[in-house]
């Protein structure tokens, strides 16, 4: 703070907007588990070439010993309880598989190493396991795969890729594992968090049907950041992975199990050398007011410009899926703006041309702090995030003059996650995109460099 066709859009009732009449939740105490489970969710392998597919969905180490993370997210949403829950994975300096030795520092430098996993969930309340040892973190070089064994069961190898949920179970003890279509884990508190609420243990288990990537359904799925995203320039990079999703399946959290069928989920990720200095970010999926399925992702950040001296530049973007279509505002296509507080306020507005607009979200909670990887001190609190953001969002043709035409989306919710992170925060951030031309032409390009890579695999760099 990132894929070809849908057949099944035309034969499953889709929800991101609200809840469907199919979608549920229910809260079962522990105490009565084994009598009541009624969700029982269905996995499946994930298949090679999966639709929906976006660019950058693999993990994107390279072997080498620079300084570099990865971070995934994941959110599921109920919009019956006005709740969500967001996992949150990390791999730091994973060439380094256990802290560094006093001679590994004195020829590499100070390196912070090592796993975390978050969940922010129900009421804000929180938990964080971390290990500083990175051995039994695996991830699939080019599918959104990935997973971590913190303990596993004794006498047991832990799984090194996607593994059966009941064979998962079965090694590890206190872990997770993550595909496109499904997630499970268990994780324990490490007590580190005195300043937030915690629960002590979480576990979960559910499937999710893609709904959205990355661009408009049945067409090819795009780059969140542009074809640039695949070389190791304008660290970090972003990719969506899941604009929209359904998910089905239950979480127990601070002594209840929650079910849920059909609840609107997204997943996204970075990687790179570091998290950028200071940044923003609205997501929604669960809407009321329009027509139609509707995803929203947007933020901005100050990003560090690849150079001998250290410079920075403002970039932001705007993704809107809307009934099978794609809206993309980004800095090569027009002008993104922002206003955005200290804490409590987010506006957004952009034009690329062809449409229009604005977005406006605010929020009385107080935040959660949550970790993030930072060069400064490695996996530490670096960011604040609420699940309970009100937003209003609407969408215009643009007329030939500029204005705004035709109204395309006028929707609101009372689910949006907002985020600001890094700093310093001192004031009010006012800016706008400043994208160079030459830049921004080179961006409009229509370069499909995963398929120039597919036609010399072995030069397709990780991740990609």
């Amino acid at each position: 703070m990132e894929a070809l066709s849908l057949a099944l859009f035309s034969t499953v009732p889709l929800s991101l907007k609200h809840p469907s009449p199919s979608s549920t939740t229910r809260l079962i105490p522990h105490t009565s588990l084994s009598d009541a489970l009624s969700v029982q969710p269905t996995y499946s392998p994930t298949p090679p070439n999966r639709d929906l597919r976006t660019p950058h969905s693999g993990y994107h180490f390279d072997g080498s010993t620079r300084k570099f993370f990865e971070g995934w997210y994941f959110k599921v949403s109920i919009p019956q309880r006005r709740q969500s829950f967001c996992f949150m994975y990390s791999v730091e300096s994973p060439a380094f598989r256990k802290p560094l030795t006093p001679l590994e520092q004195a020829q590499y430098g100070p390196r912070f190493t090592g796993v975390g996993a978050q969940i922010l969930g129900a009421d804000d309340k929180y938990i964080c396991q971390y290990s500083p040892e990175s051995e039994h973190f695996w991830g699939s070089r080019h599918e959104l795969m990935l997973g971590n064994t913190f303990v596993p069961k004794p006498n047991l190898k832990p799984p090194n890729k996607e593994v059966p949920p009941q064979e998962f179970n079965n090694t590890v003890l206190e872990g997770f594992q993550v595909t496109p279509l499904w997630h499970q884990g268990f994780i324990r508190d490490d007590g580190r968090s005195n300043y937030v609420e915690t629960v002590k243990t979480a576990r979960w288990e559910y499937s999710t049907r893609p709904v959205y990537g990355w661009g408009d359904v049945g067409s090819t799925q795009k780059s969140t950041a542009g074809w640039l995203a695949a070389f190791p320039v304008f660290e970090p990079h972003w990719q969506i992975c899941m604009a929209g999703g359904l998910s089905t399946g239950w979480i127990e959290w601070d002594g209840e199990r929650i079910e849920f069928d059909n609840a609107p989920s997204y997943s996204e990720k970075n990687w790179g050398g570091a998290f950028p200095r200071k940044w923003f970010w609205v997501q929604c999926n669960v809407f009321e007011g329009g027509s139609g399925d509707i995803a929203l992702t947007a933020a901005g950040g100050l990003r560090l410009i690849p150079g001998i001296t250290e410079n920075y530049e403002n970039a932001a973007l705007i993704g809107i899926h809307y009934d099978g279509q794609f809206y993309e505002f980004v800095p090569w296509n027009g002008v993104v703006n922002w206003e955005v507080t200290t804490w409590g306020y987010w506006f957004m507005s952009a034009d690329n041309g062809r449409y229009v607009v604005e977005l406006e979200a605010t929020t009385e909670d107080p935040g959660s702090p949550l970790r993030a990887p930072t060069a400064e001190a490695g996996l530490a609190p670096a960011c604040k995030d609420t699940c309970f953001g009100i937003l209003k969002l609407q969408m215009w043709e643009r007329r030939y003059d500029g204005s705004k035409g035709k109204n395309i989306l006028d929707v609101s919710s009372n689910m949006a996650a907002l985020e600001v992170g890094g700093g310093p925060w001192f004031n009010t951030w006012k800016g706008k995109t400043s994208t160079p031309e030459v830049l921004s032409r080179a961006l409009q390009l229509p370069i499909d460099v995963e398929g120039i890579f597919n036609r010399v695999p072995l030069f397709k760099p990780p991740g990609l």
